[in-house]
Order: C-alpha cells, then sequence, then structure tokens
C-alpha cells in the first residue's frame, strides 16, 4: 500500500499536505486574525518548521531501496514516538480506504505526526473497539482483535485489511465509517513476539484474512535478511476461490525476492487449469510442504476458528506437540 515513488517525492505528495503546506497555512491565517502585526513572524516561523520537516522526510526517504521502499528510513536524526497504551483506548482518524473487493478494503488511519509509530512488536495485533446498538436502543461496546499489514518501519499511518462479514460487528462498523471519522484502538496484544532466528523453520497455514500476521512477519524476515535473519518460511494459504486470495501480490513478490519464502495456494472451488491445492488443507499437505516435527521448527497457525480447530488436531496426528487452547510463544503449534 505503499504510495508509488513519484508521488511520495513529487511537492504535492500527501506528506506535504498534512504537515507542511496546510499547518503553515493556519498558523498564518490564525495569525492574521488575532494580530495582522504578527504576520510576518507567523510566516517566518511556519518557513522554519515547513523547511525542518521537508528536510527530515527527504533525508528519511534516502538510502538503499529495500530499507526506504514505502517506509521512512529511522536513521537516528529524528526522534520515533511510539503511541499504542495496552489499556487505554485512542483515538485515530481513517485517511484513507481502498477498496479491494465487494467486502474487503485496506484501511489507513493516520498518526499524530509523521514520526509517530503504532510501537507494535511484530506478531502482536491490536484491538478495535466500537459501539453496537442492542434490541432494547442500549449501546454495547465490541472489540476485536487485528494485524495491521504494515509495521513500525513506516512512521506516521497505519493499515489495516478488513473483510466485512454479515454478522461481523466490527467488520460491518469498520465498512460504514468514511475519510475523517475516527476508530478506537489499544495495544498491543498478545503472545508471540517474533524475533530474528527464534526458529530455523516457520510453517504457516492461515485462511482469509489469516493472512494478516503472517504477511507481517514474512516482512519482517524478508527485511531482516542484511542483518543475518536465516528463517525459512513454508506458507499455506487456505481461501474459497481465486478472487479470495487477498494480497497476493504483495505475497508473490515476496517470493519472488527471498528463495527463503515459498507459498502454497489452496483453493475449495479452483478455477480450470489450477495448479494448486484443492479444498481443505490435509495432512497430506501438511507433510508435503511444511518443515517435520523439530525444535527448530514452529507452525503457526490463523484463520477461521473451526479451520484452525481441526489444524490443531491434524499437526498433533502428525507428530507435532499438542497445540493449547490458548497457544504461548514456546509452542511448537502456535494459534494466533
Amino acid at each position: 500500500m505503499a504510495l508509488p515513488a513519484d508521488t511520495q517525492n513529487s511537492w504535492l505528495a500527501r506528506h506535504y499536505l498534512d504537515y507542511v503546506y496546510i499547518p503553515a497555512a493556519l498558523l498564518v491565517l490564525g495569525t492574521l486574525i488575532v494580530k495582522r502585526d504578527w504576520a510576518v513572524y507567523s510566516a517566518l516561523v511556519a518557513l522554519g518548521l515547513g523547511a525542518y520537516n521537508i528536510w527530515s522526510f527527504r533525508e528519511s526517504r534516502s538510502g538503499p531501496l529495500h530499507q526506504r521502499r514505502g517506509s521512512w528510513l529511522m536513521n537516528g536524526r529524528a526522534e520515533i514516538k511510539k503511541v499504542l497504551k495496552p489499556d487505554v483506548f485512542q483515538q485515530f482518524e481513517l485517511q484513507e480506504k481502498t477498496v479491494i473487493s465487494h467486502n474487503v478494503a485496506i484501511y489507513r488511519f493516520k498518526l499524530a505526526s509523521p514520526r509517530s509509530v503504532l510501537g507494535l512488536p511484530i506478531g502482536q495485533h491490536i484491538s478495535i473497539g466500537a459501539p453496537l446498538v442492542q434490541p432494547d436502543g442500549s449501546t454495547k461496546e465490541i472489540v476485536r482483535s487485528y494485524t495491521p499489514i504494515s509495521g513500525d518501519h513506516q512512521p506516521g499511518y497505519f493499515d489495516l485489511l478488513i473483510k466485512s462479514y454479515p454478522q461481523g460487528n466490527i467488520s460491518k462498523y469498520m465498512a460504514s465509517i468514511i475519510v475523517g471519522q475516527t476508530i478506537r484502538i489499544r495495544g498491543p496484544k498478545g503472545a508471540f513476539v517474533y524475533a530474528p532466528n527464534m526458529v530455523r523453520h516457520f510453517g504457516m497455514i492461515a485462511g482469509g484474512t489469516g493472512i494478516t500476521p503472517m504477511l507481517q512477519i514474512i516482512r519482517a524476515i524478508v527485511r531482516g535478511r542484511v542483518d543475518g535473519d536465516k528463517t525459512q518460511v513454508d506458507l499455506i494459504f487456505a481461501n474459497v476461490t481465486a478472487q479470495d486470495i487477498l494480497l497476493r501480490e504483495d505475497l508473490d513478490i515476496l517470493v519472488q525476492q527471498d528463495s527463503g519464502i515459498r507459498v502454497h495456494y489452496v483453493l475449495d472451488k479452483p478455477p480450470e487449469g489450477w495448479t494448486g491445492g484443492v479444498g481443505y488443507v490435509t495432512a497430506d499437505m501438511i507433510t508435503k510442504w511444511l518443515p517435520k516435527p523439530a525444535d527448530d521448527a514452529k507452525i503457526l497457525l490463523c484463520g477461521p476458528p473451526p479451520m484452525v480447530s481441526g489444524l490443531k488436531k491434524t499437526t498433533e496426528s502428525l507428530g507435532y506437540k499438542k497445540a493449547r487452547p490458548a497457544s504461548k510463544l514456546e509452542d511448537q503449534v502456535f494459534a494466533f
């Protein structure tokens, strides 16, 4: 979801509008309203702050492509502020909504400043709280967990991939909000935190939007190659139809870039000529594509509850250690 390079570097880039031009105009306009004689000084202040912000942004965009693609390079020149609070809901404004299909969209939310990050460890998630009107007219807060598809290497915003379900309270609420409105978020949450080389080989199985934590981890592994991360990944990604495969382009690019990343697609209703897996994820697929049970291998699961429940039993039958009802970081089979 990164903007094209030419757009990001343009003087009309969204960053300059949000953090240079509009604030400068408001500062000067406000001064003119309050005390016209101070207008020259406010213009100088606006010019200085704008120049610094432009310099910071341009500096952060320099560096190797793998470090700056779709993100700022955190080179220590500017302080990065983590904004998440685990026990406090905070408001974040919807900046952009990109519709992927009739029931899937990517929501980009603006952080407080271009140097702010969520402060979300790789593998953890955030909680979204939203009001739900009850049949009696009262309001009840519903809380659900989501994993951003962006990361802390991308200051100033975060992206959520959300699929709307007919009975999904939060997903329907998210589908209804428009640019400029806010949602309530707290975090980090979750028992899993990725660390480079924590295992030799990850075997991942994802269904539908369960791809989001897997993609987050895979991207972290690929970014970490330059620092010696040698983790291997085999991902089984199960969906109903080919049109349901979320973020396929992103996954295919990662596979092309990195020989240590392999993705195996499985469809319940494949199109004619399909060469991937067919049906549900089976024991044979796991045996064929994922690492064998070992102390330096870990299986990660994320998807619809019935799918995850079935896969816990399947992995146990194949010799992996039995998955707990609530997974812990040290488990050989971890379910998000």
